[in-house]
């Protein structure tokens, strides 16, 4: 049966009670971008080397796809952060290779790692066909060895997100899967709280609370090793087309997995991921 996902009217009392429903355990990290700058002592900013996945955008660290805003703008409870996809022809990485756009990938790797516990965060996202935000988890060591835990995903189809897992005999096209669909009048335009319960033996994910999609090792090991008993830290990035969006669009022009209308919102300012907070607890 669909998991029944909460309506429009019930989200805005949703983020406070989590806050203070997952505060009550241990918090390891809490992070509500209130800074008038990102915070490098809590978070890494990745600059493109090699694109994976037939992406289109670089990763860059400036303040234009990285950002914070202050205070409550666009339904943020206390300040939020802000990575935005710009259009920049020509832009050329450190290695020699060419893009037309540029967007932001921040990490926590060796500044915040943890093993096993709870891992949130209050989003909402700009639709449109391969645009590809993620919040997700990834274990240090060589992938997809390192294990991956995918807590949010959308390629763009704001009626869905996706969660997935990844590791040795289970990556890239995964059996370990779930489409969560949104009921009528809610989508991921919306803000809504994406979050993972990570034990010894199960993963669990939510959307504002309520379990989308449940693994457990023994499911995991039917087709490899578990790879969830490591340390592994947090990363919130905005890509642009790629294999996952052409997969589901089947988008080829004018850029692979990367719609005509999405690169009209991106040139005119209006692609954008907005974080509000990010909280782990044990």
């Amino acid at each position: 049966m669909q998991p029944r996902l909460l309506t429009l009217s019930a989200l805005l009392l949703f983020s406070t009670a989590v806050i203070a429903q997952q505060t009550k355990k241990d918090t390891v990290f809490f992070e509500d971008f209130n800074a008038k700058a990102l915070d490098r002592s809590k978070w890494n900013v990745e600059i493109t080397g090699s694109t994976v996945n037939d992406e289109q955008q670089a990763y860059v660290d400036n303040g234009t796809t990285i950002s914070t805003v202050k205070g409550k703008t666009e339904g943020a409870t206390n300040g939020a952060l802000v990575l935005k996809a710009l259009y920049k022809a020509g832009h050329t990485s450190a290695e020699g290779k060419k893009y037309d756009f540029v967007s932001g990938r921040i990490n926590t790797r060796d500044k915040v790692m943890f093993t096993y516990g709870s891992a949130s965060a209050r989003m909402k996202v700009t639709g449109g066909e391969g645009l590809w935000p993620a919040f997700w988890a990834l274990g240090g060591g060589e992938w997809p060895d390192c294990g991956e835990i995918d807590i949010m995903e959308t390629v763009g189809d704001a009626s869905w997100t996706s969660n997935a897992l990844h590791g040795s005999g289970y990556f890239g096209n995964t059996p370990l899967v779930y489409r969560a669909t949104f009921p009528k009048g809610v989508d991921a335009t919306q803000w809504h709280v994406y979050s993972v319960d990570w034990t010894a033996d199960s993963i669990i994910f939510k959307i504002d609370g309520k379990a989308t999609y449940t693994v457990t090792k023994p499911m995991v090991e039917k087709y490899g090793k578990w790879a969830f008993d490591n340390p592994k830290f947090l990363i919130l990035n905005f890509a642009l087309g790629g294999g996952y969006p052409n997969g589901v669009n089947k988008i080829t022009k004018p850029y692979f997995g990367l719609s005509q209308a999405s690169v009209d919102k991106i040139k005119a300012g209006k692609a954008n991921v907005y974080v509000d907070w990010v909280l782990i607890t044990k």
